[in-house]
């Protein structure tokens, strides 16, 4: 009988990509995924160390590891990502049922260690490769991400990224277009590229076969079978004028450009070492409605970062009122281990920071709803995903946007559809499906 896995996932994108190339290294060693733990001879855990809050649940699954441990010592647990990789002095010390730890450059050593001759508490985490050469499993056959780089040469005050995952290194371009080609082979119509700062993709590369970001796109659009692309995650420093041009340009590349904020203060934007300041974030806003008037922005903000007065705090909710996102990751500040955020004076009080954020979603939300109503009436391309979450007798998808649509109508997951859009919320639209796209064209 095949022994069985299971992965349960914390964190970001690139976190379920790297859990979607755990799924399939394992499957080409022979091993089934389990629907429950408990059924699993190898459980593993692919983690993050952005937020204290992916920390808390991961340690409470984790015990349940260890109990399901105790009732089989054979089975392997195995502890994969960036908490792992911040801890990793740590890990078989405060957690001894533990067999294997890895970090997100260290993937394919799961594989080593599962076929080495003896089974013992082993971690890997030096910086040395990519998760991008293994093979994957992914979540839907339509949809496939493309990592094209790994680490971050930035040097943010509250993050942990560059001691987790290392120094910046972009994936050689040939090999990413093969990559890219075989997964338009292979069915795949929407990828996305991932990255910890995708704008700087290149820099790194030798002189003779360097391309920029801009024109790794180019080459993504190009292959034929691709009718979406999309990326995560840029950073406003390195958003060049040529990148915001090629959405106008390209047509695979998506209406949707995601720029982390994280404050509109710029006193607080020199503490995070974001190097950029609120002029030249809101430039970057204006390059952006003029060359792709109808782009969707999303963000990311932290509420409640150190020394944050109410100032600050109401340049933030300037800044959310005049570039009205189309939606927004909003976090309260978590100070994270070994970063330079963590010891700074003038820590807030828990409290002004939930009354903060509450009046940040209060704003993201009305002018996302506003910004929403644009597409009532409009019939918008749609990618069907499958059932909607709240009505099983209607579909679900997205626009190129990133929108979130439920639509009456029959089609299959991975179709292409238009849906005539009657109704909008901050959160999702509503239609119905009014033709194949191909009739569209």
């Amino acid at each position: 009988m095949a022994q069985k896995f299971h992965v349960t996932t914390f964190g970001c994108q690139m976190n379920v990509h790297d859990s979607e190339r755990m799924r399939g290294m394992l499957a080409s060693l022979g091993y089934e995924e389990a629907s429950e733990r408990g059924e699993a001879d190898l459980i593993l855990f692919n983690t993050c160390s952005i937020r204290e809050s992916a920390d808390s649940r991961f340690i409470a699954h984790l015990g349940e590891a260890k109990r399901l441990k105790g009732e089989d010592p054979q089975r392997i647990v195995g502890v994969g990502g960036c908490w792992a990789q911040s801890v990793k002095e740590e890990v078989f010390e405060r957690f001894p049922f533990v067999d294997v730890a890895f970090g997100p450059g260290q993937i394919h050593k799961l594989a080593e260690f599962l076929n080495s001759d003896s089974i013992s508490a082993q971690g890997y985490f030096e910086f040395e490769d990519f998760s991008g050469h293994l093979p994957t499993r992914r979540e839907r056959e339509f949809q496939g991400w493309l990592q094209i780089s790994q680490g971050c040469n930035c040097a943010c005050s509250y993050c942990i990224v560059p001691s987790t995952r290392g120094r910046e290194v972009s994936r050689d371009p040939g090999e990413l277009i093969a990559e890219a080609e075989a997964l338009a082979a292979d069915g795949v119509r929407e990828v996305t590229l991932l990255g910890q700062n995708v704008n700087s993709y290149g820099r790194d590369l030798p002189p003779a076969g360097r391309i920029g970001f801009s024109e790794l796109l180019r080459r993504v659009d190009a292959i034929e079978g691709i009718d979406r692309i999309r990326y995560t995650s840029p950073h406003p420093k390195d958003m060049k004028e040529d990148v915001i041009r090629v959405h106008a340009e390209l047509p695979a590349l998506c209406e949707q450009i995601h720029l982390p904020l994280q404050s509109g203060s710029s006193a607080v934007l020199k503490r995070m070492r974001r190097t950029y300041d609120r002029e030249r974030y809101m430039d970057r806003v204006a390059l952006i409605r003029e060359h792709v008037p109808d782009c969707a922005i999303t963000t990311d903000i932290i509420v409640g970062f150190p020394g944050e007065t109410e100032r600050d705090f109401e340049e933030t909710l300037e800044v959310a009122e005049e570039v009205g996102y189309d939606g927004a990751f909003t976090f309260l500040f978590s100070p994270r281990r070994e970063t330079e955020a963590a010891t700074m004076e003038g820590q807030l009080p828990h409290p002004v920071k939930v009354e903060r954020l509450q009046r940040l979603v209060e704003v993201v939300q009305r002018r996302a709803a506003e910004r929403a109503q644009r597409f009532v009436g409009r019939t918008m391309e749609v990618l069907v995903e499958g059932t909607s979450r709240t009505d099983e007798t209607r579909l679900r998808g997205r626009t190129r946007h990133g929108k979130a649509v439920n639509f009456d109508g029959v089609a299959e997951a991975g179709e292409l559809v238009g849906v005539e859009i009657e109704s909008a919320t901050s959160q999702t639209l509503g239609g119905v499906a009014v033709k194949p796209l191909a009739s569209l064209l």
